[in-house]
């Protein structure tokens, strides 16, 4: 079996190039700024990226000018605001001029599941009465062949890179994950390649001991990458909570754009790696955002005799 465990530096250089499309996904859990902050780090430029809430990650991403294109559905920093950074690029061209594609969750959602699917379109019936297929020509209605009504269709979204943050996994990809699970599996099914990013690495006898848990196969991960606390300030099940301080934080700084490049100058370009990040941060920090224990029940899966 293929050994694809990488360093995080490496897989960015690998994978991640100029002008391409990115989804680091993760519903309010398992967003990797750890990459986010690798890929600003290499000078990526020109990307379109891809999300169903952007938050602070790209929030971040923007001010350093790697995205020149959002497609994304609900735009804030969850529970605080604005993005600050975001609007600035849209409304005065900060640090350069952002292309917006905006869908509902759903319609995101539905373009995953058509890129996963191989799809030609994803139907639903959420835009009816709303302006978005007014401001995205994207979103088309077409009749319903079974009704004869009209049902609003959006096209697969296929993502040249997927980063995402899991749990645990093996060296050859094979993903665990639980908590909120978002759409990692369809973006990993519609990307063209896929980064997965682990708190833990596992032999493969733990991966088969429970199977049912295994989200993302081997068979479509072409890197598989270690590093702890890497969707700190999202939290991640079970391994640390999120870190509401810095989000809070983050409303405050990111109102000023030469706060943001102070913050970016410390906390990314400064630091060699997310360990230089996790050091800078401090370990009681860290140690504050450790969860309480609330261990599953164990399965018996049996044995064919």
């Amino acid at each position: 079996m293929e050994d694809k465990l990488v360093d995080m530096r490496s897989a960015i250089a690998a994978y991640v190039q100029d002008g391409m499309t990115l989804a680091i996904e993760g519903f309010t859990a398992f967003i990797c700024f750890a990459a986010a902050h690798e890929i600003i780090r290499q000078g990526r430029r020109g990307l379109t990226l891809a999300r169903m809430t952007p938050d602070l990650v790209y929030d971040q991403m923007v001010a350093a000018g790697v995205a020149k294109k959002l497609i994304f559905s609900y735009l804030g920093n969850p529970g605080v605001g604005s993005l600050h950074c975001i609007r600035r690029a849209v409304e005065h061209s900060i640090p350069h001029e952002l292309e917006l594609e905006e869908y509902s969750h759903f319609g995101m959602v539905g373009r995953y599941i058509a890129g996963a699917s191989q799809l030609p379109f994803y139907p639903l019936r959420s835009y009816s009465g709303t302006d978005l297929p007014r401001v995205n020509p994207a979103i088309r209605f077409i009749a319903d062949p079974y009704e004869g009504t009209e049902i609003a269709v959006v096209p697969p979204l296929h993502p040249d890179v997927a980063i995402l943050h899991a749990q645990r996994a093996d060296r050859q990809g094979n993903t665990q994950a639980w908590g909120i699970l978002g759409v990692q599996k369809e973006v990993a099914f519609a990307s063209r390649k896929v980064i997965v990013v682990v708190e833990d690495v596992v032999d493969e006898e733990v991966i088969r001991a429970d199977p049912n848990r295994t989200l993302i196969p081997g068979l479509v991960v072409d890197a598989v990458v270690h590093v702890p606390f890497g969707a700190h300030p999202s939290y991640v099940q079970g391994y640390y909570d999120r870190d509401n301080k810095m989000y809070q934080e983050w409303d405050d700084l990111s109102r000023d754009a030469d706060r943001v490049q102070a913050w970016l100058q410390e906390w990314v370009y400064a630091v060699e790696d997310h360990q230089a990040y996790l050091d800078k941060l401090g370990a009681s920090r860290l140690e504050r955002l450790k969860p309480g224990s609330a261990p599953a029940h164990s399965i018996d899966y049996g044995v064919y005799r």
